[in-house]
């Protein structure tokens, strides 16, 4: 099984000078933990809800900090047709949590712990176990919650 069986989209922000406060209001309207950061085409950064998280802790102003002053510059990525074992090996040894997906035409997803914890809890088959929806259903039944604001 390979990161294209599994990966989901991956959300985006185009301004790295956007504040975390507002990233941090699109991860939340998206639900996703991450957002990569694209120049154009050009895959420039990514920042999630830990480095939110972190420069809060801090002491920063999430209403004047920066995407770029916090975001992750270097970023790891993975293509399509990587096998899932070497992704699970990867977020292992590295501490990531999102992965942006990417082939010659720039992001075209993410895959994410959550997709891989999924991927292991289907693996069981039995019978009494309830069954898994996929993560963009998931996603979509969590926006519709918000905007009925059922969920805090």
């Amino acid at each position: 099984m390979n990161v294209a069986d599994v990966m989901t989209r991956a959300s985006v922000t185009d301004s790295s000078a956007a504040t975390i406060k507002a990233a941090a209001s699109l991860m939340w309207a998206q639900q996703t933990g991450s957002l990569v950061v694209v120049d154009g085409a050009e895959l420039i950064g990514i920042i999630t809800e830990r480095d939110v998280m972190k420069a809060v802790a801090r002491g920063l102003d999430p209403a004047e900090v920066t995407v770029s002053e916090v975001m992750t510059p270097d970023v790891v990525t993975v293509s399509p047709d990587t096998p899932l074992y070497e992704v699970a090996r990867m977020m292992a040894a590295r501490w990531i949590r999102h992965l942006p997906v990417t082939d010659d035409s720039g992001v075209v997803g993410m895959v994410s712990q959550r997709d891989l914890v999924g991927i292991f809890a289907a693996l069981d088959n039995d019978p009494d176990v309830i069954e898994l929806a996929a993560d963009e259903m998931v996603r979509d039944q969590r926006l519709a919650r918000i905007e009925q604001g059922d969920l805090d």
